[in-house]
């Protein structure tokens, strides 16, 4: 059986980004918006935005690193969306393959557009003055951490594409996952801010990550945030996976 879903999902997963690599605009329309965002705000608010760093495209890259990911699994319940209203699924029923496999294809597809894009981002970071002197293996925990976290974001778009009604609502729920960085110690440090919104910075997952990643690459001391990110992802993955397969079978049933 565990043979049988690998194989299934081995192949399905090349049919996905088969679909990705014929239409390369997916991957540069993921990487616009934060690449925007990286040159507005290093070159345009940097100067007047205090952040106790040398170089603000240092402070800043955690957190574009965070809103490309968000950006890129807008795709995936779009494509899965799209895949539900074509009928291909029930193609896919009528065929002797693990079922759970159709989902995990598009999962590991968005996994695969997503480290494209981070990479094309941190190429664009490197030729605005972005520098670390990090180890390989600070280096593969930073890449670690992005792996788990859109690994969770990707089973929460999941769960959108097969719930929404139309196009626009499944991709629209990133929305907010792409807005969430601006609150949070991504561009100012969280200290800046008043009471209550800094309260709210201060407990949302994306603080504990982007500062565990600065950290790394920063190569200062790693505190606690990195078990407070690890347990955010984990635990908003589980949660998420669990919801997305209860959602996928009542769908095909």
């Amino acid at each position: 059986m565990t043979k049988r879903f690998l194989g299934d999902t081995a192949l399905l997963t090349g049919r996905s980004l088969r679909h990705i690599m014929r239409s390369p605009d997916t991957i540069i329309t993921t990487t616009i918006m934060p690449i925007a965002f990286m040159l507005l705000f290093v070159y345009v608010f940097g100067g007047a935005i205090s952040s106790g760093s040398d170089s603000y495209v240092d402070y800043l890259l955690p957190g574009i690193l965070l809103i490309t990911i968000a950006s890129s699994i807008s795709y995936t319940a779009f494509r899965l969306f799209m895949d539900m209203k074509s009928g291909i699924f029930e193609r896919f029923q009528s065929m002797p393959i693990a079922r759970s496999s159709v989902l995990w294809a598009h999962v590991l597809t968005s996994l695969v557009a997503s480290l494209i894009s981070v990479v094309v981002v941190v190429g664009v970071a490197l030729l605005m003055g972005f520098r670390s002197g990090a180890g390989v293996l600070a280096w593969l925990a930073v890449a670690g951490i992005l792996i788990l976290f859109s690994l969770a974001l990707t089973w929460l778009a999941v769960i959108a594409g097969l719930s929404a009604n139309s196009v626009d609502g499944a991709s629209a729920f990133s929305y907010p996952l792409i807005f969430l960085p601006f609150i949070s110690s991504a561009f100012v440090a969280t200290a800046t801010m008043p009471g209550p919104v800094r309260a709210f910075a201060e407990h949302q997952p994306v603080t504990p990550i982007v500062n565990t990643i600065r950290d790394l690459y920063t190569q200062q001391p790693v505190s606690t945030a990195i078990w407070i990110a690890l347990a955010w992802c984990v635990g908003i993955l589980i949660v998420a996976y669990a919801l997305a397969m209860a959602t996928y079978h009542r769908k095909i049933a």
